[in-house]
């Protein structure tokens, strides 16, 4: 944001709306997937080693934003379900990588299969097909916007 710059009351309501829906829709997900035994923090690192790959520790403790001492008890609780591995790092032997295991895997993409199954199917009840095409031209904007704005 510009200092000085005024907000217009269509941009202040567009963000509280944006906010309250999004933050709705995250709830119910979450409420969705099969992790009465995993904590949101657990959740949270398995799906990021999903999407980002193997990483060390600090590594995972950096990108979730939390300290060494709590990434190494969700990665023990995580080990402990078999849901991910540790292994040498290819690069320095001396560092400890951890990874998906493939029970890990599985665990998450029918999670994400569930959510999705879920809110398509919400989509397609309670909107019409025009209705359902605005969702999707509106979260296009939202995207490019947020883009836009996230620094490099």
């Amino acid at each position: 944001m510009v200092a000085g710059m005024e907000i217009s009351a269509s941009a202040a309501r567009a963000a509280s709306e944006v906010r309250v829906v999004l933050g709705r829709v995250k709830r119910r997900l979450t409420a969705l997937a099969d992790t009465d035994d995993l904590t949101p923090s657990q959740s949270s690192v398995l799906s990021r080693l999903d999407k980002d790959g193997p990483a060390s520790a600090s590594e995972l403790a950096t990108a979730e934003r939390i300290r060494p001492q709590s990434i190494a008890a969700i990665l023990a609780a995580l080990r402990q379900a078999d849901l991910i591995e540790r292994h040498p790092d290819p690069e320095d032997g001396r560092r400890q990588v951890v990874s998906l295991t493939t029970a890990g895997r599985h665990r998450l993409q029918g999670d994400r299969k569930v959510r999705q199954e879920w809110l398509a199917q919400t989509l397609q009840e309670h909107c019409t097909e025009a209705e359902r095409q605005t969702i999707i031209k509106a979260l296009a904007l939202l995207d490019r916007a947020i883009e836009a704005a996230t620094p490099r």
